[in-house]
């Protein structure tokens, strides 16, 4: 049993842009649980503070990734990654992949700040990483996540959480974003099967997706009895080394910070006593517990 809750935490990897493409365990695509007014309050707030760095940087374009379920088995505190706009009327939009529960595949999806942050599964505590690219990559990303028909030319048929990185056969939220920076940044946009050439790119700059670290092969296994989650894309040593190079937020960052190190990186988290604010790429410490730079904003209890 525990394995097979293990799988279906880690199907939730990229589930939960919206109300409608929320997923829980092991009830896929069912609503979560009712959020108290107190709840809704405190990460509204949070929220507040995400847009209020958003509008700090001076730019219209950031990575943006939040914590959604636990992935802690899995190393893993990221689960979800979009790219944040500003429109013309200055307001903040995040554009994503979901899986679209009454259609059966992945989307692609705008969504607020704050419906973004209240995709966490736990509204008594919540993460979310900005990062800020310098002006020349940030202009290229702006222009390709704008392109819609670019955008929707990325977008697979199949939706898999844990899909092979460098497999065209499915796809994840993640994956969309890694393959519309390579199609900014590579300036392939224009090709046929973008998907291909945006991993082809990846491959040549040295990105490192994942890897998905499983500590038993049970988890392999009950992965056959948990929707949205699939092996049959991967390669067959990455099987047998229970290692699966998947793209998660971290492998986005890392890959971003590697190439730019001049971006900067914002994280911020909240519990039921506070907001932290944390800047820096250096992780913040254990749950939510502020550093001696850090800013806190209280919070009402």
């Amino acid at each position: 049993m525990l394995s097979r809750l293990a799988a279906a935490a880690l199907a939730a990897i990229c589930l939960g842009a919206s109300g409608a493409a929320w997923a829980g365990i092991p009830a896929f695509c069912e609503r979560g649980k009712e959020v108290t007014a107190a709840e809704q309050d405190r990460v509204l707030r949070f929220a507040g503070a995400v847009k209020r760095e958003l509008e700090a940087s001076q730019q219209s374009v950031a990575l943006i990734s939040r914590a959604g379920l636990d992935l802690s088995r899995f190393d893993l505190l990221y689960s979800h990654a979009g790219v944040a706009l500003k429109d013309e009327d200055s307001a903040w939009t995040v554009r994503q992949l979901y899986y679209a529960c009454d259609e059966s595949r992945p989307r692609l999806f705008d969504q607020g700040v704050p419906g973004f942050a209240l995709g966490a599964d736990a509204p008594g505590q919540g993460h979310v990483s900005l990062v800020f690219l310098d002006p020349d990559d940030a202009g290229r990303l702006e222009q390709a996540a704008r392109n819609k028909p670019l955008a929707l030319a990325l977008l697979a048929g199949r939706y898999s959480a844990n899909a092979y990185a460098f497999g065209t056969r499915y796809q994840n939220c993640n994956q969309w974003v890694a393959e519309i920076l390579a199609s900014a940044w590579g300036a392939i946009g224009s090709r046929e099967k973008p998907r291909e050439h945006a991993q082809a790119w990846l491959r040549e700059q040295g990105y490192e997706a994942g890897p998905v670290r499983l500590r038993s092969r049970w988890l392999m296994f009950a992965g056959q009895f948990v929707p949205l989650v699939h092996v049959d894309d991967h390669p067959v040593d990455d099987i047998y080394a229970m290692a699966l190079r998947v793209s998660v937020p971290a492998s986005i960052e890392d890959f971003v910070h590697r190439r730019s190190p001049q971006a900067r990186r914002v994280e911020l988290c909240h519990d039921t006593r506070h907001i932290v604010v944390h800047r820096g790429w250096e992780a913040l410490g254990p749950g939510c517990t502020p550093g001696l730079d850090d800013e806190i904003i209280p919070l009402d209890s």
